[in-house]
């Protein structure tokens, strides 16, 4: 698949000013102005993150309610449910909320929809689950932020809830006794984008300072924060960056059992990287939501013993094998559905439709599919009498305001700019998937169908020292908004010994000037011929590092080539 090369620019009267005052490698430079960062103060606290740079969580609107309702709970010997989201932000946002409440208070207890049955957020069932088991107060954790009827509801049958969300409010909010979220209109806290989880966090720290007990309490929990925030592709910028640099370090140093319990079975090394909680943990978790009940991977992480995590942790895993069984089957059928309608082609968009595919993996199929076909894709399948499915973007395009562009042949959608749902009456999926196309290919610009790698900075192969590859790895934790730098270099050269490995992937052994590197470009076989002409070719790629037998050496990890 061809991509576009955009080499992102930086002012350099600030990257020089930079340079003389941190004297380090003008390209480093050049990233962290891209970043935002001109000073040396703001370089400091950028390179070197402290708990101190967190913001009083009473600067969140209505922390003070929730902290006073918690505390009459307390008091009055109240029944407490804590509530929230099947997805890892949800189940790590409970499993916290719970195991920080129970240390303090003996009735607590934790309760988590059902996918398929209650949906997502609050649910009927749940408040009813509430009354019925004489709860009085519901801490509702990732989710809520737009159930004003069912809180209204809630409120009708005695019982209080508490929102921690992060998601965006509508003009109305529900009438709990207090809201926590910061992208509230009239919310004064100042950074916008924690996750769920991350909400949850600052009202344990209110309560810790409340109630005068040491930040421990909360900082307990850190790794499961990070793992929210890893997993909920949240900016790891601001105060993301901070939790997300101490949740790590404390899941290398001391996990929480059932994170530690993952890591085994998925097999990290230590230690552990926001890419293993992207791809090793948060797949686990979520894993259980998609093909079962999510409640079992709160279950693990709450674990008391490392037996029991295990055993929740070999759960999660088997739902995991399951759910990639699936997702793969589906996405290879998904994709034979689409070569064998070659009009489909010249189209914008794809939607493709089976009844029998899991409705738990649709959004995953979706998102493969775009990898081999870069458009905005919906996957349907069936559900009841009714077609439901999900819907996934390319960057830039705003894929919520086209399935809303639909709505009249839809019964039910929600979502966001990257991500949507949906559901229809079979009969109009054909409608539908005209109408879509239909909108997208009068919205979309011709360069969002080409996939773009944003490139940092220029360098050369003399540059890629260990002390330039130190300072690199300073920059983690990356995610949204502090991604791993991106390099390109010009006028490189095959040595003679790059090659093709299992059928796929490319290993190329190069050199600029008289110095040679290897690397491995995954998936890209393709570029075998211009590497091996010998013609000098540009290459553009991130740099790790590579150890065998005892010995580490920096190598390449190769996003794209192509002749000068």
């Amino acid at each position: 698949m061809v991509k576009r090369w955009n080499i992102v620019k930086a002012d350099s009267n600030k990257v020089a000013a930079l340079q003389k005052e941190l004297g380090i490698h003008p390209a480093l430079c050049k990233i962290l102005v891209q970043r935002g960062i001109h000073t040396f103060d703001e370089a400091k606290n950028y390179f070197r993150p402290q708990m101190a740079h967190l913001h009083s969580p009473w600067l969140m609107k209505d922390m003070q309610k929730a902290v006073n309702r918690i505390l009459a709970a307390f008091q009055r010997k109240e029944k407490i449910l804590v509530f929230g989201d099947y997805d890892v932000d949800g189940t790590t946002a409970v499993a916290g909320m719970y195991s920080f409440l129970k240390k303090l208070h003996t009735d607590v207890a934790f309760y988590i929809p059902h996918r398929y049955k209650e949906g997502y957020g609050i649910s009927k069932a749940g408040i009813d689950f509430a009354k019925e088991n004489n709860f009085s107060l519901v801490i509702a954790l990732d989710c809520g932020i737009k159930s004003v009827n069912l809180v209204d509801y809630a409120h009708t049958i005695g019982v209080d809830f508490i929102i921690c969300d992060h998601h965006l409010p509508d003009e109305k909010t529900p009438q709990a006794v207090a809201v926590l979220n910061a992208k509230q209109a009239d919310c004064p806290y100042p950074y916008k984008e924690l996750c769920g989880c991350g909400v949850g966090f600052k009202l344990m720290c209110a309560l810790c300072e409340r109630l005068n007990i040491p930040f421990e309490n909360a900082y307990e929990y850190l790794d499961l924060v990070a793992t929210a925030i890893a997993a909920d592709i949240v900016p790891i910028t601001g105060e993301n960056r901070v939790l997300a640099f101490y949740g790590l370090k404390k899941a290398n140093e001391n996990p929480n059992l059932g994170i530690k319990a993952l890591a085994t079975l998925s097999g990290a090394k230590l230690p552990l990287h926001i890419d293993n909680l992207v791809f090793m943990i948060a797949p686990r978790v979520n894993a259980a939501g998609r093909m079962d009940d999510a409640s079992k991977a709160v279950q693990l992480f709450i674990a008391s013993s490392g037996a029991e995590a295990l055993q929740y942790a070999e759960l999660l895993h088997s739902d995991n094998s399951d759910r990639k069984e699936a997702d793969s089957g589906i996405t290879a059928e998904a994709l034979e559905l689409i070569s064998q309608n070659q009009h489909w082609a010249q189209r914008k968009s794809t939607v493709v439709y089976q009844s029998h595919w899991h409705k738990g993996v649709v959004g995953i199929v979706a998102s493969r599919l775009i990898e081999q076909h870069y458009k905005p894709t919906v996957v349907l399948t069936e559900n009841g009498n009714y077609a439901t499915g999900s819907a996934r973007s390319v960057p830039g395009f705003n894929l919520y305001e086209a399935i809303h562009a639909c709505r009249e042949h839809l019964l039910a959608y929600g979502g966001h700019f990257a991500a949507a749902g949906l559901t229809l009456e079979k009969h109009n999926i054909e409608i539908f998937r005209n109408k879509f196309e239909e909108v997208v290919s009068a919205t979309i610009k011709e360069e969002l169908l080409i996939p773009e790698i944003v490139i940092d900075a220029e360098i050369s192969f003399k540059d890629i020292t260990p002390a330039f590859y130190n300072i690199l790895c300073q920059m983690e934790p990356f995610g949204p908004g502090n991604m791993a730098p991106v390099f390109i270099t010009h006028n490189v050269v095959d040595t003679g010994f790059s090659k093709i490995i299992k059928e796929n992937h490319l290993r190329v052994v190069v050199k600029q000037d008289d110095i040679v590197l290897t690397g491995i470009g995954f998936n890209m076989a393709g570029k075998f011929d211009i590497v091996a002409s010998r013609q000098p070719f540009e290459i553009v790629f991130k740099i790790d590092e590579n150890e065998w037998n005892g010995q580490k050496s920096l190598q390449l990890r190769v996003e794209d080539i192509r002749r000068e």
